[in-house]
């Protein structure tokens, strides 16, 4: 056993922060591996439930956990589904029933000690549902600025990731075109982070690049200005207010700040041939559907949604790519049946899919019986 966070209290910024290093490790198979010593638990800290201090307070003001049931239940779920040790942070002296109820919940307990080829499961389509029906693909003309928005940053990311897809080229009319990406739904409609396509610079440097291998090259920069490029790695380190613009510096011909959009929506750097994405600051990309998956010692599949936005969510799963996944014909040969853990409900045969719409925060767990 062997911490891999931070300290974790009772807000949901902690919570949600501990998606990406989770998935880190189940893709590192680090989670429930065999080890030099035995197992492998990678500790996600304590569940900060119930009766509470605050940090480094030991005698009290006691005061009960800030997080909802439901993100109660979502950090619970994802504990579980990551085999991480579980260990209670409240005072077990005043615990109350719904505490009790979340903590000792048997299909909870069962897949955090029993369950295998735990992992993140990317192949779940999800859309807000408080607001309307909105669609991942749907372009919208109103660029969100990199200099007016000091809470969103560029990235570099696999281009295999899902968080690198999405890129496309929005021309305007008399200047330079701008390269944008969907970033979130505001007023019903998709925003979009833009920055502009302009053009190249000829100064030679270290790594330059034949012009005519490149054409398709381009840089990129802060729109409505031309001297700060978008660069792949910077050189040198950023002062307080560059970290402000991360990843840009002054414009040159230079094989880190030529940039390539694909036919995938992959924004692709010449340099590193990483992909660039797009993040919050104040969520560290932690928001949207995510999914989780593992398997039970006796054939059972586990399938767990969290939603991390601030509205529910309706998230879907086809069977045909949970086969895929697990190496596993599913519904050829026998039916399938699922119940959620949660709410103990059953709700029948598997047909082609899995769907259900999670409250803001929250998280379904289901187990499915072939």
């Amino acid at each position: 056993m062997y911490r891999i966070t931070g300290d974790d209290w009772d807000n949901w910024k902690d919570v949600s922060s501990h998606f990406g290093v989770s998935s880190s490790f189940a893709t590192a198979k680090k989670i429930g591996a065999t080890g030099l010593r035995g197992r492998s638990w990678p500790d996600l800290d304590m569940l900060p439930f119930g009766w509470l201090t605050d940090p480094s307070v030991n005698q009290g003001p006691h005061r009960k956990c800030n997080l909802t049931l439901d993100e109660q239940k979502a950090q619970m779920a994802l504990w579980s589904m990551t085999k991480s040790p579980l260990m209670y942070g409240g005072d077990l002296r005043n615990l109350d029933d719904s505490t009790l109820n979340i903590i000792t919940n048997s299909g909870l307990l069962k897949i955090n000690h029993y369950s295998r080829n735990n992992m993140e499961f990317h192949y779940v389509h999800s859309e807000r549902t408080s607001n309307g029906e909105h669609s991942g693909h749907f372009r919208s003309p109103y660029p969100v600025r990199v200099t007016k928005n000091d809470g969103i940053f560029v990235s570099l990311t696999a281009c295999s990731d899902d968080a690198a897809k999405g890129w496309y080229m929005f021309p305007q009319d008399g200047k330079p075109d701008h390269i944008c990406r969907n970033y979130e739904i505001l007023n019903d409609k998709n925003v979009s982070f833009c920055l502009g396509k302009t053009k190249r610079f000829l100064a030679s440097d270290v790594l330059t690049m034949d012009t005519k291998e490149h054409q398709s090259k381009f840089h990129i920069s802060v729109t409505n200005t031309d001297d700060t490029c978008l660069d792949a790695s910077a050189g040198r380190r950023q002062t307080a207010s560059e970290i402000r613009l991360p990843m840009f510096s002054a414009c040159r011909w230079h094989a880190k700040q030529m940039w390539e959009l694909n036919a995938n929506g992959n924004l692709v750097s010449s340099y590193s041939r990483l992909c660039a994405t797009v993040e919050s600051r104040d969520e560290g990309g932690t928001s949207g559907g995510r999914a989780w998956i593992a398997t039970g010692s006796e054939g059972e599949i586990y399938l767990a949604f969290f939603n991390l936005d601030s509205m529910s969510r309706k998230m879907t799963v086809q069977i045909s790519d949970l086969g895929k996944v697990l190496g596993r014909n599913l519904l050829e040969k026998n039916p399938c049946s699922y119940t959620e853990v949660w709410s103990g409900k059953n709700f029948g045969p598997v047909k082609e899919e899995i769907s259900a719409v999670v409250h803001s925060h929250g998280s379904m767990v289901f187990e499915i019986i072939c």
